[in-house]
Parts: structure tokens; C-alpha cells; sequence
């Protein structure tokens, strides 16, 4: 352990050491100041003559006569199974009422690079309980999918519901039992940058649904240091880590809100003056960002998995933005909040045309989910996307300039928003039910238009009881056409 009272300077985050001896880049710093406080923190840079500290707790206190002692060892998680069901700050330290962790082990916080060659490809599904993601973009266990949000959308609200309704499909909802291969279901709950409002939300929910006794929940609030913001997805997935690869669980980690992490990303880097890249943002963002999505996963040979859903918000809805923009990159697909569905009160309000799910195709079907599964949400996309294209057109030239068949895809469309996607934050939909009112809607449509299902699955779950309304005025029509033309023959 060495100690210095060399401060040269503390700008905003950082400090600035004079040393003497070489210091290892990420070791952990005890910064005691005059008034007898201990703050902590972690080189971010260092050099023969320099060191820069950022300080978790704030710069508060700290003067050129504080100690400055390096412990010599990096930031590392006190870890163990009974950290399921307690609540942390985001620094790792309970703020539950609850006892002193006492760890099995402790591990680094940075965590270990999966070999690519040890990766199992990831094709088990994972219910969401929400229509939208389980029957259109499905998660699959080892997955990183995002949530692309916007300011004001409810995306907490469907990230409390994925985190209470989330389970492997063989496991009782919510039971933690076993799942049929050696397994536990587990969720890690990372915020961010949050207000105290929306912290008080998240536990009161939490524990209101039993949810928090399979879970750990890491709470950064939005006056705490910005600092300590870019340590808080690294503790949730070391833990997620340990519970999935050494413990057997599938975790499913969800990190709210990565904007803000992003944005202490950017004002530390101008604190350390360093040349900024796309709006301010440090160039190595990218980089950064795949330190952590790459953390999902799963490794042959190991039971566990871990599951990664990130939310941000796009400033000012820019999908452009370097936020979304590099997530994109990193990740396996996104899923769309839309501002217009809001407004029309549909909960959750996701887009699914522009929302994809790389990994969907490989999670679904025979001995994942139903085996009409991919028929019934490739047909329901191209039928709501003909929908939304016919929506422009009526407002050019009015719904009674369109066929009857472009009538029937824009009450499709209607039907598809009001019945499938919305669902509220507290219905839990499994796999079948979600399918089942695919077919409903899809019954509206002539069988000679299911032009992407198999003959099987037609004569199996589509349904010739389902009122049509247009689809029936214009079978009549035809009828008494068909009549018609018999008459003036004889």
C-alpha cells in the first residue's frame, strides 16, 4: 500500500496525484480528507510522473492536504446466491435495511472475455409475458436485445413488467423452480441515473409482486456522481456472471437507463480534456459499450446464461443518435417505443416494423415455442405493414376510394394495435395465448391470403367463426352477385 499527500488538482470527478512509483491502471484509491472522511475511487489513468482518480462518491471535501493511499488491487463484487432478493446502491452497498453481504468470493468487476470458440449459440426462448416481444421480436436466453425508448415513454413500465413476467418456458411463473434443466430464473436490475420518484417505483413494484425475491437490484440515482455511474451495469453483471456461470441460473439483466451512463461517460472524458468524438461523446464509446453488451451469453458446457436487456432513451427520438447508433451495432436486434402508439393510449407501445429480433428465427417453432409460431409472425407483419402503408394512402384519397381487400388490411391494422400489441402492464400472456390472437386476426384475411403460412397450420388453427366485417359484407356481395348472374342466364 503506498500513500501520497501530492494532490495537484481536482477537476470535477478527478483527481490529479503527483507520484513517484509506477500505478496500475484501474487500482483501487482510499482518499481520506482533512475533515476524516474516506472516499473511494479508481485510477483512470496513469503515468510515470501522474495520476487521474475518479472519485465514486464526488470530489466533495478533498484538498491538497488529503491522503491518498492505492490499495494495489482492482474494483471487485462481493458475490453469493444470497444477494437474490436484496437491494444495492449503485457502488454495491445494501441500502435495504437488510445485513452485511458476506461474500464467497470476490470478483473483478471488469469480468472475463467470453472466448468466442467457448460460446454456446444462443436458441432457448424466454416468455416476456408481452405480446409484442414474445410473438413478433422474441428474446432468446443469451440474447442482447435492446429497448430504444424516448423521453416521457413508458419504458420503465415495461421494464418492471418483463422483470416480474419473465421466465423460462418450463418454469412455473415466478416459482424460481426448477426448469426442467438444472436451472433457476433469476433477473438483475440495474438503474441508472434514475430520480428518487422512479427508485421508490421500481422497489414498491417490486416487492409488491414478489419479484424481488428472485432478483438483485443495483439503484444509481440521478444526485449521485456520475462516477459511480460507470461502475453500477458492471457490478449487476459480474453478479449475473457468477449466478449464471457458476451458480446454474439463466439471468436476465436489464440496464435503465444507458443514456445516462453515456453521458458520464462524456463528462468524465471532458474533465480529462480529451478530444472529443461524435457530439461530445468519447471516441471510445463504442468500445466501452461492447465491454458490456458482449457480457451476455452462454458458454458450453455451463448451465447458466445470461440475458441482456439495455434501455435508452434517443435524445430528441433520433435513432441516429451515437447512443442507439452504436448499440445497434453491438446488439442482436432492438425493440421501438413508438410516441404515436403512446398517444393513442396503446400499452406498451411498441412499433414492431421497425423492432427486429436477429436470434427470433432460432428460438422459436417445434420444441422451443408452437410450430406455426414463425408462419403466424411473418404473416401478421406483412399485413400490418400493408396497413400502415394503406393509412397514408386514405389520407390522400379517403377510405372509399380503396378495394374492399385494402379495407380489410386496414381494419387488420386497427386490430392489430388495439388486440395484440396492447395488453396493459399488468397482463401476462404466454407463448400460446399471444399465437392464438395472431389467428384471431389473421381469420379476417381470406384464406387466399396467408400467403406466408403453411397449408398445415391454416387447417389446423385458422378460424372460420371470426367476424370479418368487411371480409362478410363483401362474401354477401359476391353471393347475390353470383345469384345475380344465375337469374339473367336462365
Amino acid at each position: 500500500m503506498k500513500e501520497y499527500q501530492t494532490i495537484e488538482e481536482v477537476s470535477g470527478p478527478l483527481v490529479f496525484v503527483e507520484i513517484d512509483e509506477p500505478v496500475g491502471y484501474d487500482e483501487i484509491v482510499e482518499i481520506e480528507t482533512s475533515a476524516g472522511e474516506t472516499l473511494r475511487g479508481q485510477v483512470l489513468e496513469s503515468s510515470e510522473e501522474f495520476v487521474a482518480i475518479q472519485v465514486f462518491e464526488g470530489t466533495t471535501g478533498i484538498d491538497r492536504e488529503a491522503s491518498v493511499r492505492f490499495l494495489g488491487e482492482t474494483l471487485k463484487m462481493p458475490v453469493t446466491e444470497d444477494l437474490l432478493g436484496r437491494v444495492l446502491d449503485g457502488s454495491g452497498q445494501p441500502i435495504d435495511g437488510g445485513p452485511e453481504i458476506v461474500p464467497d468470493e470476490r470478483q473483478d468487476i471488469v469480468g472475463a472475455a467470453i472466448n468466442p470458440f467457448a460460446r454456446e449459440y444462443p436458441e432457448e426462448f424466454i416468455q416476456a409475458g408481452v405480446s409484442a416481444i414474445d410473438g413478433m421480436n422474441t428474446l432468446v436466453r443469451g440474447q442482447k436485445l435492446p429497448i430504444f425508448s424516448g423521453s416521457g415513454l413508458p419504458h420503465n413500465d415495461l421494464a418492471l413488467q418483463i422483470a416480474r413476467q419473465a421466465t423460462v418456458p418450463e418454469e412455473d411463473e415466478g416459482s424460481g423452480e426448477d426448469d426442467g434443466d438444472g436451472s433457476e430464473f433469476a433477473v438483475i436490475f440495474g438503474a441508472m441515473g434514475i430520480t428518487a420518484e422512479e427508485s421508490n417505483e421500481f422497489l414498491a413494484d417490486f416487492e409488491r409482486t414478489g419479484a424481488l425475491e428472485r432478483s438483485v437490484v443495483f439503484a444509481n440515482l440521478a444526485d449521485d456522481p456520475a462516477v459511480e455511474r460507470t461502475i453500477t451495469p458492471r457490478l449487476a453483471l459480474t453478479t449475473a456472471e457468477y449466478l449464471a456461470f457458476e451458480k446454474g441460473y439463466h439471468v436476465l439483466v436489464i440496464l435503465t437507463d444507458m443514456t445516462n451512463y453515456c453521458e458520464a461517460l462524456r463528462e468524465i472524458g471532458a474533465a480529462r480534456e480529451e478530444v472529443p468524438g461524435r457530439r461530445g461523446y468519447p471516441g471510445y464509446m463504442y468500445t466501452d459499450l461492447a465491454q458490456l453488451y458482449e457480457r451476455a451469453g452462454r458458454i458450453k458446457g455451463r448451465e447458466g446464461s445470461v440475458t441482456q436487456i439495455p434501455i435508452l432513451t434517443m435524445p430528441g427520438d433520433d435513432d441516429t443518435h451515437p447512443i442507439p447508433d452504436l448499440t445497434g451495432y453491438i446488439t442482436e436486434g432492438q425493440i421501438m417505443m413508438d410516441r404515436n402508439l403512446n398517444s393513442q393510449g396503446i400499452a406498451p407501445p411498441i412499433n414492431v416494423l421497425p423492432s427486429l429480433s436477429r436470434l427470433m428465427d432460432d428460438g422459436i417453432g417445434e420444441g422451443l415455442t408452437r410450430e406455426d409460431h414463425g408462419d403466424v409472425s411473418d404473416q401478421l407483419y406483412a399485413a400490418y405493414a400493408e396497413g400502415e402503408d394503406l393509412r397514408d394512402l386514405v389520407n390522400i384519397v379517403g377510405r372509399e376510394a380503396l378495394s374492399e381487400r385494402d379495407n380489410l388490411y386496414l381494419d387488420l391494422a386497427d386490430r392489430f394495435e388495439s388486440e395484440f400489441v396492447q395488453q396493459g402492464y399488468d397482463t401476462n400472456r404466454d407463448v400460446g395465448e399471444t399465437l392464438d390472437i395472431g389467428w384471431e386476426l389473421l381469420s379476417t384475411l381470406p384464406r387466399t391470403e396467408l400467403n406466408r403460412v403453411d397449408e398445415e397450420h391454416i387447417e389446423t388453427y385458422y378460424r372460420e367463426d371470426v367476424d370479418t366485417g368487411v371480409a362478410g359484407e363483401s362474401e354477401n356481395e359476391s353471393e347475390g352477385s353470383a345469384d345475380a348472374d344465375e337469374a339473367a342466364a336462365d
